[in-house]
């Protein structure tokens, strides 16, 4: 038996990085995932990657039509909601002096507005005894420079985390947060350009003290723990996947 089985999970920004890793790991385990993404094909890539325990709803986080679409997708399953990883985010970098108001609303539209949409409008099917992870990022707590938008976005994923884990309580429904660190994905490859990705990406890899970057599917067992009964008392937590970077 799976950790998940016959629960129903939605994991956003689910075609692929972090988030298609989690749903991978979440339908091995028994769980119904239901995917976002805003790319139709990559979407259909994804789901068919994971098989009939998957449904890919295409939308946009911060757009809250979309959000109905896929909630109502939820609802027609009749089981409610038992897990929910708001993954889906953005990365729009650029320091003080030349970051854009485009920019600032993309980040902060994306991350911060897209999260809240996305958790506010899950809680009525949220089953008692529920689990929600946030996705920060440890760069909520430092100073990068060109991150000042992203940071400040992710670090007020961060405090909604706790907001609503005080909050949802009351139910049983836990709230914690990750914040990964450098992981290899493709949206590393986005934020900074195709052309700067490997120079950037080996740039992040120095500052890891376990001398790599992170594979999305160590973060998805990170997410499992906290989704499944093996974290049924954690609570309000963020837990870095850092490779301890952090940590010196």
């Amino acid at each position: 038996m799976g950790t998940l089985d016959g629960k129903t999970a939605v994991v956003t920004g689910g075609s692929s990085g972090i988030g298609l890793a989690a749903a991978k790991r979440m339908a091995a385990e028994g769980a119904q995932v239901f995917l976002t993404g805003r790319r139709a094909a990559e979407l259909d890539e994804a789901v068919a990657a994971i098989g009939s325990e998957a449904t890919g709803v295409v939308g946009d986080i911060a757009v809250p039509a979309d959000l109905d679409r896929l909630y109502d997708a939820v609802r027609s399953r009749g089981r409610g909601l038992d897990v929910l990883f708001a993954n889906a985010g953005g990365a729009w970098l650029a320091p003080l002096e030349k970051a854009t108001v485009e920019q600032f609303d993309l980040t902060f539209g994306t991350n911060v507005r897209g999260t809240w949409l996305t958790v506010q409008k899950a809680v009525p099917l949220l089953n008692e005894h529920a689990s929600i992870v946030l996705n920060s990022s440890i760069r909520a707590a430092d100073g990068w420079e060109d991150f000042g938008l992203y940071s400040a976005s992710k670090a007020a994923v961060r405090s909604l985390a706790r907001t609503w884990a005080n909050e949802l309580k009351g139910r049983g429904i836990r709230v914690n947060s990750i914040s990964p660190g450098a992981i290899d994905t493709p949206a590393q490859d986005e934020a900074v350009g195709p052309e700067r990705a490997a120079v950037f990406k080996a740039a992040l890899a120095e500052g890891v003290p376990i001398g790599r970057l992170g594979r999305p599917e160590e973060v998805a067992a990170a997410v499992l723990f906290l989704v499944s009964s093996e974290g049924s008392f954690v609570y309000g937590v963020n837990l870095d996947v850092d490779g301890g970077e952090h940590q010196f």
